[in-house]
C-alpha cells in the first residue's frame, strides 16, 4: 500500500517511509492511497483477542513489513497494558451506555495506544538504518507523556516535547519532566498548545534542518497515530452487542480532531458505526465547525479539560481532504486560506456521520458528580465532557480518555472523592527538570541541534 500527501506535491511513498516523515515534505498530512474495505473481514475477526486484531488490522497497511515483524511490534506494543482484561475494555454503565476506557496503559492515557506503537515502529527503523532518531513533539498534556514512554530505553533516540508552561495538569508536567532520562528533553512554552503546534510544523517545514537532524514527529500528524487509535474503534465496535452494532454512536472528547478522525477512517472502510459525537470543552472551535459550517480559530482559553484546550485542529487538514473530494489542490488553497485568516467556510459540509456538544467548566463539573452519582463511575474532566446530551435513540460508546487519578483536585471539587494512582504517586518525589523557552522557532531548532543525538 502507498501514501500520499494531503497536499499532492509529493510522491506517493510507503508505510514506513511515511511513519518515518511524520509531515510530508509538501507540508501536508499523509493518508492511504485507497482505503481497504473492512467488510469481508469483520466475521473473522470477531474472535480475536486485541492484539491478534491489532496485527490483522495494520497487516492492510504496513505492507512493506513482513507479517512476522509487524507481529513482533504489536505483541511488544500491547505488551505494556498488563493483562487482557486491560486492553480497552468496554464497560456497561447503562442499558444502552457504555464507556470504552482507554487508560490502562503506562502513562493512563488513550494516547498510549498509538504512542507505544510508534516508538516501536522507531525502534525498529533504527535498528534496520544503524542511525539515530531524535523525536520531536508538542503536547497539550497527554501526548507528551506518551511520547516519551514509547521512547523510554529505546536506543539511537531522543524526544524533545513542547507543551504550553502552566497549561497543563501538575501530574501531566511531572510525566514528562521526572523521567530522570538524559535523552528526554521537556520544553515548557510561553503560550499555548497551537503555539508549540505552529513552532513544530514549522520546523519539520525546513526539510534540510529537518533530514540534517533525523527528526520524526510524535504528534497525530504521524499516520501510526492514526492507525494505531483505529484498532480500540474496531475492537470496541466488535465487542458489543450484535443488536447494538448497526446504532451506535462513539463519543469522543476530542480538540485536535485526531481521536474521532480515526473512528470515522473506520467508517469510511466499511465500519457499519452509526454515528459519531464530538465532545468539546470551552474551546469549541470543532463544535461550532460542524454547527455553522464555519471553521475559525479563536483565543485559546484554559479550562479543566487541559488537553482539549485547542483552536487550531491539525487533523482538520485530513478530514478537509475527503471533504473536497480527495482533491489535493483544492486542500492546498483552503490551508492557505486558513493560514492567512483563520477562517473557511464551507459551501456545503456533510455532517451526517456527527453531532457535538460543548460544556463549560462549570458543566464538567456538574457532569462528572451527575456521572458518579448515578453510575459510582469517575469520570476526568475530559472524558466528562462525553456524557453531555447523549441521544437516547441510540446506544453510546463514551471513551475514556484518561485516568480520572490525573486530574485529582478537579475529581475533588466535583465528587468528594480524591483518586490516586501508585505510578503517579511515584512522581511526586521526583525532581522537575524542563526547558523554559519561547516559542519561537529558531530558539527551538537552535536548542534541538545542540542536544540532537
Amino acid at each position: 500500500m502507498k501514501y500520499v500527501s494531503t497536499r499532492g506535491q509529493t510522491d506517493p511513498v510507503g508505510f514506513s517511509e511515511a511513519v518515518a516523515l511524520g509531515l510530508a515534505p509538501d507540508g501536508g498530512l499523509f493518508l492511504p492511497q485507497k482505503l481497504p474495505n473492512l467488510a469481508p473481514h469483520l466475521t473473522k475477526w470477531e474472535s480475536l483477542g486485541f492484539a491478534d486484531l491489532a496485527h490483522e488490522f495494520l497487516k492492510l497497511f504496513a505492507t512493506d513489513l513482513s507479517p512476522d515483524v509487524l507481529r513482533g511490534i504489536v505483541l511488544k506494543t500491547y505488551g505494556t497494558f498488563g493483562s487482557a482484561d486491560t486492553l480497552a475494555p468496554l464497560r456497561k454503565l447503562d442499558e444502552r451506555l457504555f464507556v470504552l476506557e482507554l487508560f490502562h496503559g503506562p502513562t493512563l492515557a488513550f494516547k498510549d495506544f498509538a504512542l507505544q506503537l510508534l516508538g516501536n515502529l522507531y525502534e525498529h527503523q533504527c535498528a534496520l538504518s544503524g542511525q539515530g532518531l531524535n523525536v520531536l513533539g508538542a503536547t497539550s498534556g497527554d501526548t507528551g507523556a506518551a511520547a516519551i514512554q514509547g521512547l523510554r530505553g529505546k536506543p539511537r533516540t531522543a524526544a524533545f516535547i513542547l507543551y504550553p508552561e502552566g497549561r497543563v495538569s501538575s501530574l501531566q508536567e511531572r510525566q514528562m519532566t521526572c523521567t530522570g532520562a538524559e535523552h528526554v528533553h521537556a520544553i515548557a512554552i510561553d503560550g499555548s498548545f497551537d503555539d508549540a503546534q505552529r513552532v513544530l510544523k514549522e520546523i519539520f517545514g525546513d526539510a534540510e534542518f529537518a533530514a540534517r537532524h533525523r527528526l520524526a514527529a510524535v504528534n497525530s500528524i504521524n499516520l501510526a497515530r492514526i492507525l494505531g487509535q483505529c484498532i480500540y474503534y474496531l475492537s470496541a465496535w466488535l465487542r458489543l452487542p450484535a443488536a447494538e452494532r448497526g446504532n451506535v454512536e462513539f463519543v469522543v472528547p476530542t480538540g485536535n480532531f485526531g481521536n474521532v478522525f480515526a473512528g470515522w477512517l473506520l467508517q469510511r472502510m466499511g465500519l457499519p458505526i452509526r454515528g459519531f459525537k464530538i465532545a468539546t470543552n470551552r474551546n469549541d472551535i470543532l463544535h461550532r465547525l460542524f454547527n455553522t459550517a464555519e471553521y475559525r480559530s479563536e483565543p485559546v482559553q484554559p479550562s479543566l479539560a487541559p488537553s482539549m484546550d485547542i483552536q487550531v485542529a491539525s487533523n482538520f487538514e485530513r478530514f478537509l481532504y475527503y471533504a473536497l473530494d480527495e482533491n489535493p489542490t483544492r486542500v492546498r488553497a483552503v490551508m492557505a486560506q486558513i493560514k492567512a485568516t483563520g477562517v473557511y467556510r464551507f459551501d456545503v459540509l456533510n455532517k451526517a456521520s456527527f453531532s457535538t456538544s460543548r460544556a463549560s467548566d462549570e458543566e464538567i463539573t456538574g457532569l462528572m458528580r451527575q456521572v458518579y452519582a448515578r453510575h459510582h463511575y469517575l469520570a476526568d474532566p475530559h472524558t466528562a465532557c462525553g456524557f453531555k446530551d447523549l441521544n437516547p435513540a441510540r446506544a453510546s460508546v463514551v471513551l475514556a480518555t484518561a485516568h480520572p487519578a490525573k486530574f485529582p483536585e478537579a475529581i475533588q471539587a466535583a465528587t468528594g472523592q480524591m483518586p490516586t494512582h501508585p505510578t503517579l504517586e511515584a512522581l511526586k518525589s521526583r525532581p522537575i527538570v524542563k526547558q523554559r523557552l519561547p516559542a519561537d522557532t529558531t530558539a527551538i531548532k537552535a536548542y534541538v541541534a545542540r542536544h540532537a543525538v
